[in-house]
């Protein structure tokens, strides 16, 4: 499902982007076969769970925290604060790409003799730096394993209160205990911007769990989406395992095989996006995406009480205009108790990007407000705040 008009030559010698892009050949090989065996991963993992019946009884999973939103909304950002505490416990970058075993290959990489590695800059260069030990978003693997349609924008992507997959479920709540057990934690702590769909089913399977939702002012917003795109774009095309990496860990939002997620479309939506950004109107693609995907998360959260209860939308301006008073109300939502040292060190972390501005026409900014503002305003955001970032 590649994007059609998308392919070009390569632009000319680019090291640091290259550098930035590249798969090294033996996690190609073994994330392919991963990939193309899933079934084969999911008895691997059962194996698992039967081999450590015992102490996975015990485990239990209690108010795990879900952040999930429309990418580049600060959700990164909030998972990184967030694994400090070590009663929390995430996915990391080590898991992959034997994610169906997590609790094994935890287990052989601690004998395994390895390097100090030092932070680099992640693929979005947006100054994140990580290690093979930083959280990151890899669950979706799990889900695309049980759910294949997930990712086809044609698909209503939406997983409700009423959905029931039993193999899944099984598989999941088993897989979350793994990875407690595994490092030690009380907690699951998880970030998935296709979650966004899939509050109602989550909060069936754990009724105690705790949501988080990162939201931003739309031009500020797709101006980042637009950059990451263009980016992962280059990336790709002069890299081609990245492309594959990117398909087999369930990252569409950008990049070559951008698939938008089709939100309970009844109307054509969807399709309409595609066909903009298909034919080069990436703004208004954005724009209508934007709305797309927030109307329905309002719509979600005002008729769905318990929901709205257990769920706490964080304005990514307020984070960066007020970071500790909206750390201490994500700190008590999430019911965890950091330290003054702890909010310090997160507050000095927090910051408006400076590395990019939006570099709208008239008519493009005309285009956002169009789409985007009132469904803007049902979350307290302004479609554009000109003086916002320095």
């Amino acid at each position: 499902m590649t994007e059609q008009g998308q392919r070009r030559t390569p632009a000319a010698s680019n090291p640091e982007l290259d550098k930035a892009f590249h798969v090294a050949r033996w996690l190609d090989v073994f994330g392919g076969f991963v990939t193309r065996h899933k079934r084969l991963g999911i008895k691997l993992g059962n194996l698992e769970t039967r081999l450590l019946a015992e102490p996975l009884a015990a485990t239990r999973i209690d108010q795990p925290i879900y952040i999930t939103g429309l990418a580049r909304s600060g959700s990164t950002l909030l998972l990184e604060i967030l694994a400090w505490l070590p009663e929390l416990v995430s996915h990391r970058y080590r898991d992959y790409p034997a994610l169906y075993t997590p609790y094994l290959w935890n287990r052989f990489l601690d004998y395994t003799p390895r390097q100090k590695i030092a932070p680099v800059e992640r693929t979005h260069r947006d100054g994140i730096l990580i290690t093979p030990e930083s959280p990151e978003a890899f669950e979706e693997i799990l889900w695309m394993a049980f759910f294949p349609q997930l990712h086809d924008p044609r698909e209503n992507a939406v997983l409700g209160a009423r959905t029931d997959n039993s193999e899944f479920e099984a598989f999941y709540r088993d897989h979350i205990r793994k990875l407690i057990l595994v490092r030690g934690g009380r907690r699951y702590l998880a970030k998935g911007n296709y979650n966004i769909t899939r509050l109602e089913y989550l909060h069936r399977l754990f009724p105690d769990a705790r949501f988080v939702i990162p939201v931003r002012n739309p031009s500020w917003h797709i101006a980042s989406l637009m950059k990451q795109h263009a980016l992962f774009c280059e990336g790709s095309w002069r890299n081609p395992r990245a492309l594959s990496h990117l398909q087999r860990v369930g990252h569409y939002e950008f990049g070559l095989d951008r698939r938008p997620i089709n939100a309970a479309d009844n109307h054509g939506a969807v399709q309409k996006i595609v066909a903009l950004w298909t034919r080069g109107a990436e703004v208004e693609g954005w724009a209508r995406y934007w709305q797309h995907i927030h109307a329905y998360l309002a719509d979600v959260l005002a008729h769905n009480r318990r929901l709205r209860e257990a769920t706490l939308v964080v304005r990514y301006e307020d984070l960066c205009r007020m970071p500790r008073e909206t750390l201490r109300k994500l700190f008590e939502h999430c019911r965890l108790a950091p330290s003054a040292e702890l909010l310090e060190r997160a507050e000095q972390r927090i910051h408006f990007p400076n590395y990019y501005k939006p570099q709208f026409t008239e008519r493009e900014h005309e285009l956002i407000e169009r789409y985007t503002a009132a469904t803007a305003a049902r979350f307290g955001l302004r479609h554009t705040e000109p003086a916002l970032h320095p």
